[in-house]
């Protein structure tokens, strides 16, 4: 070997050496600002999962409010939230604030305040019923299994996260989405429960329910 190629062949591995030298300081090094190891707990915490809530929320409308006061209009939003668990418990709240989201968030808490129980019988509701709320009016009839939600707008809303999955309805009156909302939900609370019945008349559930 000639000694050109040998200082050649110097010259190479001294730059690979040097190439590896940085490579492993700057593995080695943390970033400016930042402490060692802090990204792979960034990562374990990330690929945690967050417990999620039992509580569904859904927005039936948003409506664009303006009032007129001394010195012109004032600009407010209106939201329309259903809140539920879908394991019997229904709410629905209503708010306003002059942004979306601020309106959304009073809203949810206020369908958490007003939560009433259905008593659901298999998947069903346990007998026909009508609710009323203003000009609005809701009938509800149970239906076989099978038969799904016949229902739409707000009135599916309410009766989906009730937990109830086979039911039919009819809208009466009013086509408020929040009329509709409120007559729904006065129509299950006036359900009675098959047990509550029995108790009256002094029979089991088997005898009542023949």
């Amino acid at each position: 070997m000639t000694e050109e190629n040998k200082e050649e062949l110097t010259v190479e591995t001294e730059a690979v050496e040097t190439a590896e030298a940085v490579e492993a300081s700057t593995e080695e090094k943390p970033a400016k600002g930042q402490r060692r190891g802090r990204g792979r707990k960034q990562r374990i915490e990330n690929s945690e999962e967050k417990p999620q809530s039992e509580w569904t929320e859904r927005v039936v409308q948003i409506s664009r409010v303006t009032k007129v006061v001394k010195g012109g209009k004032k600009l407010s939003f209106r939201a329309i939230v259903i809140v539920g668990n879908q394991k019997g418990q229904v709410g629905v709240g209503c708010a306003k604030a002059s942004e979306v989201i601020i309106a959304i968030q009073k809203a949810i808490a206020d369908g958490r305040k007003n939560l009433i129980t259905v008593p659901i019988f298999k998947t069903t509701i346990p007998h026909p019923i009508t609710g009323k709320s203003g000009a609005g009016a809701v009938m509800l009839r149970p239906a076989c299994e099978g038969t799904g939600i016949i229902a739409g707008g707000a009135v599916r809303s309410v009766l989906e996260l009730a937990g109830i999955e086979n039911i039919l309805s009819k809208s009466l009156g009013s086509k408020s989405p929040l009329n509709a909302a409120n007559a729904t939900l006065d129509a299950l609370k006036k359900l009675t429960p098959f047990t509550d019945v029995a108790k009256k008349r002094g029979l089991s559930m088997a005898e009542f329910l023949n």
